[in-house]
């Protein structure tokens, strides 16, 4: 089994431990901002990997000490370290979902790696994803990273703005997104 050293990048980081996860039985997908890492090729840097699961704390511990990742012991949070890098590894409670959304984690995308497979959200559904935390938190952080994951992937507009218009966002709003991802699509090349 592949291991992590202090050069493992996210990537190979997330999956290890999806592969591992997926081993043990646990079903976990790779959300939040380390799949926005991982769709902007670290434009945008995260510091964790959330992994969304209805599995407990006790499963996800065995899963991962193989790894040497180690429960933070705090019995409420799902949150894991490990001693060699600096991301640590978080377990969102199922169900997958984006605003109203919900997702079946088999209609998320896998990644194929030498060290193992990586179930992660597909780009559409992490700007989903962003966007939602950008709607319910009123921040601007959140919405920047949906307009970088959109300008460096194909992503379906269809379901976007089906999904926009869903949230109660307007139409308008929604052609505002579009002109700014078209905006960072421009100033990169």
């Amino acid at each position: 089994m592949p291991e992590i050293t202090k050069d493992s990048t996210l990537l190979e980081v997330a999956a290890l431990v999806s592969d591992s996860l997926q081993k043990a039985g646990i079903t976990a997908t790779l959300s939040g901002g380390s799949a926005v890492s991982i769709y902007t090729e670290n434009v945008y840097l995260s510091k964790d990997l959330d992994f969304v699961t209805a599995a407990l704390v006790d499963e996800l511990a065995l899963a991962l000490a193989p790894l040497g990742f180690v429960h933070t012991g705090t019995p409420r949070l799902s949150i894991f370290h490990h001693p060699l890098i600096d991301w640590y590894i978080e377990f969102p409670p199922s169900p997958l979902q984006f605003g109203n959304l919900y997702v079946d984690h088999k209609d998320t995308k896998v990644i194929r790696l030498p060290v193992g497979k990586l179930h992660i959200i597909t780009p559409t559904q992490s700007v989903m994803d962003r966007l939602a935390a950008a709607f319910s938190w009123h921040e601007a952080q959140s919405r920047e990273q949906a307009i970088l994951v959109a300008a460096n992937q194909d992503i379906d507009w269809g379901t976007r703005q089906a999904w926009f218009v869903n949230e109660g966002e307007t139409d308008a709003e929604f052609q505002l997104f579009r002109e700014a991802v078209t905006t960072k699509k421009i100033k990169e090349t």
